[in-house]
């Protein structure tokens, strides 16, 4: 089995799945499997099919047991039983999956790139800080976005701009930490704790709504 991070905290499980497996060997690791074989014939690559396979097989590792995953109008993901709040995210060569029986959940995986650096300005606000992390600056621009994937995951409501809306406060980059982060879109002008990690191919961050 690929997991290649797995973390509790007080009211969530959160983990990361490396795709190194086949379509067959992850067929065999999901309970079910009838349902899988036919729902996999909706996608039309093999890449496509391993990674909803292994969105699946890490659910299953996290918390135990089957269930169906299905997706609202905005693209948004929930279980359909509704016992379990959930976020998904996906990039190269992983998945991610956060979940939660007590509170709304997001998160996000990025691959390292630099091609960040010729879209920042597009969701980057002037008051926002841009660091370097061992002499490299793209580590804190793919912190910057992939937080605002996470906020955007966890507020309900589509018309978000990701410079205007959304707002990263200042703090230094390092391997693994926590930083704030603000809303301006709702009526509630949510404040975020936003956790992260840094992995040398990928960045991840994920959010914890608090009770």
């Amino acid at each position: 089995m690929a997991i290649f991070l797995n973390r509790q905290g007080e009211n969530y499980l959160l983990g990361v799945w490396k795709m190194e497996e086949p379509i067959s060997e992850l067929l065999s690791l999901l309970p079910e499997k009838a349902y899988y074989e036919q729902a996999i014939a909706q996608f039309k690559t093999p890449h496509r099919i391993q990674e909803w396979l292994s969105v699946r097989v890490l659910l299953n590792h996290l918390i135990g047991e089957h269930h169906i995953v299905q997706y609202h109008p905005d693209g948004k993901p929930f279980i359909i039983d509704d016992e379990w709040y959930l976020s998904i995210s996906h990039t190269k060569g992983y998945v991610a999956v956060i979940v939660s029986k007590t509170v709304s959940v997001g998160i996000d995986i990025e691959y390292y790139a630099q091609r960040i650096h010729k879209v920042s300005a597009k969701f980057l606000r002037d008051d926002e800080v841009i660091n370097t992390f061992n002499g490299d600056s793209t580590w804190s621009l793919l912190l910057h976005w992939s937080a605002k994937e996470t906020m955007f995951k966890s507020i309900n409501d589509i018309e978000i701009d990701f410079k205007h809306h959304l707002h990263i406060l200042p703090f230094l980059v390092q391997e693994e930490g926590m930083f704030e982060t603000r809303e301006y879109k709702t009526n509630r002008l949510q404040i975020f704790e936003m956790n992260y990690l840094l992995d040398s191919e990928f960045v991840l961050t994920w959010q914890v709504d608090k009770k």
